[in-house]
């Protein structure tokens, strides 16, 4: 069982920080700053440049951590909240992702949940500072606060229709 939350913990964590990497740098096929700022604009977000270094930096942190098995239950709960704003964003386009729909953020959280419940296991830092195992009923708290706060940051952060559609340069 361990080695295959080994496997889970490295695959999703590392895609996650890996994603995060692309929002704010040229390295792993990203556009750069730059890039990961004219995503969030056009995806209808306010705040530029900040917010992509917070989403890519949460991206970053949270998938790092889930990766290394570290304070598992809050690096789960960074995850979830990334890609709950994701899922947002793909929501119109229905589930499937052949048609940009929501199905990977979906997929990414689940899988984030799952290790809240089950732990890093023995192959983790949890596990090598004595702070593993975690009760399953984290995964309650990491779904709660993950979701909320990616809500709350589409809430805060996307403009309404009318104002997305103010001339370039607008309010920005």
């Amino acid at each position: 069982m361990d080695t295959g939350i080994l496997i889970l913990r490295l695959l999703v964590g590392l895609l996650v920080a890996g994603h995060g990497v692309q929002k704010v740098s040229r390295h792993l096929g990203g556009r750069g700053l730059e890039g990961g700022t004219e995503e969030f604009r056009a995806d209808g977000f306010r705040g530029g440049v900040l917010t992509a270094l917070a989403a890519g930096g949460g991206q970053i942190g949270s998938g790092l951590l889930l990766a290394a098995g570290l304070v598992t239950p809050l690096a789960a709960t960074g995850v979830i909240g990334v890609m709950t704003v994701a899922l947002t964003v793909k929501w119109p386009h229905g589930l499937w992702v052949q048609n940009d729909g929501y199905e990977y953020p979906l997929v990414l959280i689940g899988t984030a949940a799952a290790l809240a419940a089950t732990g890093p296991g023995a192959w983790s830092l949890d596990a090598v500072l004595g702070l593993a195992p975690y009760p399953s009923w984290w995964a309650v708290p990491a779904l709660v606060a993950g979701s909320g706060s990616g809500l709350l940051a589409r809430l805060v952060l996307h403009r309404t229709h009318a104002a997305s559609s103010a001339p370039a340069g607008a309010g920005r």
